[in-house]
This record gives C-alpha cells, sequence and structure tokens, in this order.
C-alpha cells in the first residue's frame, strides 16, 4: 500500500457491456457531442469484417453523427509513423470525433492521436522524445474530442485508461503518455466482437490482462479502490480464459473476459509504479516485435521467479487472488505455489513459456539488458542487473534453470 496514505483513482470512462452495444455508437456520440467520427482500426480487423460491421451502424443519410472516414493503417505497437498518417487524415476531413476499434496498439493510437489534436501537433512523437510524458490535472483538463473505444481482445484494457504506449521508431523504445483526460469517454464492451478470436490471440491477449492484475496487486501504490479491481480480475480471468481459449464462442465467459480485462488495467493505471515485468516486455517488444500480449505471458513467471525480493512479501496476496490456500505455505514456497499456478495456466491455454520461436541470439543479451534498463518503466523499479540478465537468459530460451 501507498507509504503515505494518498492516492489518486480515476476511472472517468463510462463503460456500457452487452452483446450487440455496438449498435448505439452512433447515439452515444450524439450525446457526446460529436458529429464528424474517424474510425481508427487496423487492417486484421478491416479484413475481418468488424471495421464494416462497426462502420455500418452509422446512417450517413440521417441529421446524427456521420462517419467521415476510416483509417485502417494503424500498426502493431502504435508505431508513430502511422499515428502521424492517421492524424494527418483526420484534419484533412475535419473529424471532431474518434472511434477507436481494435486491440491495444489501436485504442492508443486514438489516445495518441487525440493528445496530438489537441496539442496542434504535426508529429505524435514531439509528446514523446523524453520517453514519458506525464500530465496532471489541473494544468491538464479535458480535450474536446468526442471519443469512444471498442475493444476486440479482452487483454490490454486500455479503452478506459489515461496511458498511451507508442512505438517510437525513431529512438527504437516505446514512449509513454500519462494524462488525465487522454482515455476514452465511453467504452463498449461488446462481447460479438471478440467470439471469432483465434485461440492464441485470445490466450495471449488474457495473460496481458492477468499481468496487470498482478502488477496492480503487487505495486507500492495499491489501495482498496484497485485492490476492489485487481483481486476480482485476476479471479475471474484464471477461471475463465481455458473457456474462453477451448469454447470461443461462449458469448457468456467472452462477456466476463472483456469486464476483466477492463477492471484489470484500471487497477493498472491507477495503481501505476513498480511494473517489472511490463518493462521487460516493453524491451522485447520495441527490439524484436514480439506481440504485448505473448511478452507479457511468457514473461510473467520469469520475472516473478527472478524477483523474489520483490515477490514474496506479495505471496499471500497474489495466493488469494488466483484462488490458492496455499496449503500453509508461505513465503517463497507459497510464491512458488502462485508461479506454478501461472505456469499452469499458461500451459492449459498454450501459451509460449520463452521466446524461442523468435530465434534471438544469445549474443543480443547486452542489447536487451541495455533496453530493460532505459525502458520508461524502469524510472519506478530498476531491476537490480544481475536479475536482468537470467530473466533474458531464460526469455531468449537459452536457459532451463529450474524454478524458484
Amino acid at each position: 500500500m501507498s507509504s503515505t496514505g494518498y492516492f489518486q483513482y480515476n476511472l472517468r470512462t463510462v463503460v456500457h457491456c452487452a452483446a450487440g452495444a455496438t449498435l448505439r455508437i452512433p447515439s452515444l456520440f450524439e450525446g457526446l457531442g460529436g458529429k464528424r467520427v474517424l474510425l481508427l482500426s487496423d487492417q486484421g480487423l478491416k479484413q475481418a469484417g468488424l471495421v464494416d460491421h462497426v462502420a455500418s451502424v452509422f446512417d450517413n443519410g440521417g441529421c446524427g453523427p456521420q462517419l467521415v472516414g476510416v483509417y485502417t493503417d494503424i500498426a502493431p505497437d502504435a508505431a508513430c509513423d502511422t499515428l502521424n498518417a492517421a492524424l494527418s487524415y483526420a484534419r484533412e476531413i475535419a473529424a471532431d470525433s474518434l472511434l477507436a476499434l481494435g486491440g491495444g496498439s489501436v485504442l492508443d493510437a486514438a489516445k495518441g492521436i487525440k493528445y496530438a489534436l489537441h496539442h496542434n501537433l504535426i508529429d505524435v512523437r514531439d509528446a514523446i522524445q523524453a520517453g514519458i510524458k506525464i500530465e496532471a490535472w489541473p494544468l491538464a483538463g479535458p480535450m474536446g474530442v468526442p471519443h469512444i473505444a471498442v475493444p476486440t481482445t479482452a487483454g490490454t484494457g486500455a479503452e478506459a485508461t489515461p496511458v498511451a504506449v507508442l512505438y517510437n521508431e525513431t529512438l527504437g523504445i516505446k514512449g509513454n503518455i500519462l494524462a488525465p483526460f487522454i482515455e476514452a469517454d465511453i467504452a463498449v464492451l461488446d462481447a460479438n466482437l471478440t467470439r471469432g478470436l483465434p485461440p492464441k490471440i485470445t490466450a495471449a491477449t488474457g495473460m496481458d490482462a492477468l499481468t496487470h492484475a498482478i502488477e496492480a496487486i503487487t505495486s507500492p501504490n495499491a489501495n482498496h479502490f484497485t485492490d476492489a479491481q485487481a483481486f476480482l480480475s485476476a479471479r475471474l480471468i484464471v477461471d475463465n480464459l481455458p473457456t474462453a481459449v477451448h469454447t470461443g464462442q461462449e458469448l457468456e465467459t467472452r462477456s466476463t473476459m472483456l469486464q476483466a480485462s477492463t477492471m484489470a488495467c484500471s487497477a493498472f493505471s491507477n495503481a501505476l509504479n513498480a511494473a517489472p515485468v511490463h518493462n521487460c516486455a516493453h524491451a522485447f517488444g520495441a527490439l524484436y516485435h514480439i506481440p504485448h500480449g505473448d511478452a507479457n505471458a511468457a514473461l510473467l513467471p520469469i520475472v516473478m521467479e527472478a524477483l523474489p525480493e520483490f515477490y514474496v512479501p506479495q505471496a499471500q496476496r497474489l495466493a488469494a487472488a488466483l484462488g490458492l490456500d496455499g496449503g500453509g505455505n508461505s513465503g517463497e514456497l507459497l510464491l512458488m505455489d502462485v508461479i506454478e499456478r501461472i505456469v499452469a495456466l499458461q500451459r492449459d491455454i498454450g501459451c509460449a513459456s520463452d521466446f524461442a520461436a523468435y530465434d534471438i541470439s544469445p549474443h543480443d543479451g547486452d542489447k536487451i539488458a541495455a533496453a530493460i534498463a532505459a525502458d520508461p518503466a524502469a524510472m519506478f523499479y530498476p531491476i537490480p542487473v544481475e536479475a536482468i540478465t537470467g530473466i533474458v537468459a531464460r526469455a531468449i530460451g537459452h536457459s532451463k534453470q529450474s524454478r524458484v
């Protein structure tokens, strides 16, 4: 818990949750005062037909909000070149509202574009040149851009958080914008949009959500508000993720995972502090373009095992969140139970336990270690050098030492 007792908790985004809730999007924009909507997404969702499905809810012959443009070239990791192209397009078509449809990359891209529109930026990279941009109320206020986010994965939870992670190609790092009002005004959680998600993506994004919950629970800034969301979301994820992976059409499970994902990332962003798993995931993602969910899925047990001094004091809380009674164990033994529970889930849903498939050279160790140490997340909790070395060796598949 916070050593000072002071904390701020923010959940400004209004959540609309129901199968088929996307039908309400035009009326929701009308309520926000939006008139000219730009839909942001990616090529995968365009090819899957989801972009056309959501676009079809607008009646462009009517008098309500109009869909004036569709941009589907957002690149993985919210790469800034594609954000700048979308930003230019938004100005060209005089869009006054943003509709983000996608996973974390698209949802974060919309936040970056919204921030750039509000601050009259031409290049989104200008906001993250220092690696991290932090703004606070009251100096940072409403941005005046009606903004609705529609997640198509149950993982990032980026639809309801005032944080955007953007890939700065020029510097080769993932930068962060933390600013109130950057989050969507409304998040629409429509489980129909996730029913066709492949098992592999369902698994990886679900592990991403679990990582958010766990890093909220272990954060030095955890509080009762974040605990309420983090503990429940962790339990919902471990109980429902296998079903979502193995029987992907089950609507109630898909809806539960969407809700758990939103709660987990809300807890994570409101408890933001030490996040060693994300620290490592950002570095591997920036260097090798490993999808963020895959990175967190593999790294979660590896990092927990490598940092017992950080996780052992939290073992009781973690065991409770995952529904473990611990069998009377405590300390490192209980932490081992927690890690084994996560590994068992990892195996059940078919997630890789390392990055061997990416054929990362063991000679890249120093480069990866430097990237982990330089990542903006390291400012909250610098991982010891010897721990980084062990994490890198395990993660790239060149060390098979036993657990805890």
